[in-house]
């Protein structure tokens, strides 16, 4: 059967296919929401340190952790907003897939085993090593805050428009009543799961999304007699392709403004160093080694993954129709569940449906739990408690914490709907490589970083990222703007403040460095080197004695630092 004949027998697939089998939408969803609230349960049954809560008791292998970085990474985002692109745009869609890839050559070669070899359980570990602590671990909680709360925002987005489209909620208040569901969930599993509970979740779920996407981007292939250039043709020629052979060119999103392009590329490619929620999985592993291995499984199943969304993505175009996705609820979002009613049928559509949904819930339960650790363990134990807090009270902290930000990341998700996810997503990676990979680098790799260097890159790159956000198109000003077009206060030109923003973090970090001079410990600078590069010290203790013995020994490291 022909692609043409396949898109005139369901022209209004995204109206009706959903509509037709929602029981068996909502029973697939049940089911997996069912099946993987039993793992978390079983999880959290070893969860009675602050080590097992929020880095899994560093017990997963290199293996198991790349997959969970997969599980993490492949986002919403991903999946769903990247073959919408390419759908629409064609190959400036796909560019989303190559800055998104090469961006973990980046974490792997600058970031992964040294974040490893220095920190405990959060980015701010990293950062106040050497520096003072509670001002520098204050200014790290607020800025993994921030990109965690655009990176949720994307994921409960995509969540709104997905579900909606499967049950044929239309509305607003529908798509604003999935999104809270969502949202449940999401805190169920971080408060019962924690990291353990949430990795397994995410293991599964990477499993799940690249067989899935591997088994439609075969039968996609198998229409065309495994002839991609034929499959090409046909979505060039699709009666809803306005564009003709222009989405195989380069321009066609960007080629009015290359500038937003190459801010947007900059923000891809080194956004993925500054992730907090991908940082924090380098601490599940028991060694640098593994975390080293980690990265290069991620970065395999990550690379293959996204070879898949290119022939998705065409194929939703030549099968589906760039105007059928685009009229959709979810919009861009919905091409990749659209494709699999193509496909499949409701049943297809069911599964690959709870897969993304699977994706969205894996993503957020990382998310949150990244963000409530931070605030728990750099905020309240580090700062307010002055490191005298337990165990417990940390975790309940955390809980509390996680609370709080469902039902923010609820409020936003409603407030984005619409958005195209991957380009929600490409916003956090330009806060978190303008706020937090500066920072990262200099206190890895200059001796002669300092506090006020931390603090005025940390904070300067996130003032400046978000203000440039909220003076761009992306809020006001246009019909697809987060405030519509009858609100206008855009006077920023560019979607992605990644080329302003960033530099502006690297140079307030090494200007606030070289304005501050001799107060910072040599001391501590050279044992965070040797750390860094061999690993000496980084090993975690295995006993409730050797905890104990550890805190003691960092108590006196900080005091002759501080004397020194």
């Amino acid at each position: 059967m022909s692609a043409t004949h396949l898109s005139t027998i369901r022209p209004l697939i995204g109206d009706t296919a959903a509509e037709q089998n929602p029981v068996l939408n909502i029973t697939i969803f049940i089911a997996f929401v069912a099946v993987t609230m039993v793992i978390v349960i079983r999880a959290s049954r070893s969860n009675r340190t602050a080590a097992d809560f929020y880095a899994g008791g560093r017990s997963f292998t290199g293996r198991q952790n790349g997959l969970a970085i997969a599980g993490d990474y492949l986002s919403a985002a991903s999946f769903l907003g990247i073959c919408g692109a390419i759908a629409i745009a064609g190959y400036d869609g796909f560019l989303y897939s190559i800055g998104f890839l090469v961006a973990w050559l980046v974490a792997l070669l600058l970031v992964a085993e040294l974040m490893r070899n220095t920190a405990k359980f959060t980015m701010a570990d990293v950062l106040s090593f050497r520096l003072r602590e509670r001002p520098v671990r204050m200014a790290a909680a607020l800025t993994t805050l921030a990109v965690s709360f655009f990176y949720l925002i994307a994921q409960m987005a995509g969540a709104g428009g997905l579900v909606s489209l499967l049950l044929g909620v239309e509305d607003q208040l529908g798509q604003s009543v999935v999104i809270a569901v969502v949202g449940v969930v999401m805190i169920l599993y971080v408060l019962i799961g924690g990291m353990k509970g949430t990795t397994w979740v995410q293991i599964i779920k990477a499993v799940l999304l690249i067989a899935g996407a591997g088994a439609m981007t075969v039968w996609v292939l198998a229409l065309k007699s495994f002839n991609f250039a034929a499959l090409l043709e046909t979505a060039v020629n699709h009666p809803e392709n306005a564009n003709g052979a222009a989405i195989l060119a380069p321009g066609l999103r960007y080629g009015e403004n290359p500038i937003d392009f190459v801010s947007l590329a900059i923000a891809l490619v080194l956004g993925t160093a500054g992730l907090p929620h991908v940082l924090m999985r380098f601490y599940t592993v028991p060694t640098a080694r593994e975390a080293r291995r980690s990265v290069v499984w991620a970065i395999w199943l990550i690379g293959i993954f996204y070879l898949f969304t290119l022939v998705l993505g065409y194929g939703a175009g030549a099968l589906v129709g760039p105007e059928t996705i685009a009229k959709a609820p979810g919009g861009e979002n919905s091409a990749a569940p659209l494709l699999a009613a193509e496909l499949g049928g409701p049943l297809l559509l069911g599964f690959i449906s709870a897969v993304a949904f699977a994706t969205i819930l894996a993503v957020v339960a990382g998310l949150t739990i990244t963000a409530s650790a931070s605030f728990a363990h750099d905020v309240y134990n580090s700062v307010i408690k002055r490191g005298t807090a337990t165990a417990k009270q940390e975790i309940r902290v955390a809980k509390s914490t996680t609370l709080v930000i469902g039902v923010v990341a609820v409020v936003g998700g409603i407030g984005a709907q619409g958005q195209n996810v991957a380009f929600l997503v490409a916003l956090a990676f330009a806060v978190a490589a303008s706020a937090n990979l500066p920072t990262i680098l200099y206190s890895l790799f200059w001796k002669k970083f300092t506090t006020r260097g931390a603090l005025w890159s940390m904070l300067g790159g996130l003032i400046t990222a978000v203000g440039l956000i909220v003076l761009s198109p992306v809020m006001s000003g246009n019909p697809t703007a987060m405030l519509g077009e009858g609100v206008d206060f855009a006077v920023f030109p560019l979607k992605n403040p990644g080329i302003i923003s960033i530099p502006v973090g690297f140079f307030l970090g090494w200007l606030g460095s070289v304005t501050q001079r001799g107060q910072e410990s040599r001391k501590l600078a050279a044992e965070m080197e040797v750390r860094a590069l061999t690993g000496h010290g980084a090993e975690p203790p295995v006993t409730e004695e050797h905890r104990a013995q550890a805190a003691l020994e960092e108590g006196e490291r900080r005091s002759e630092g501080a004397d020194s």
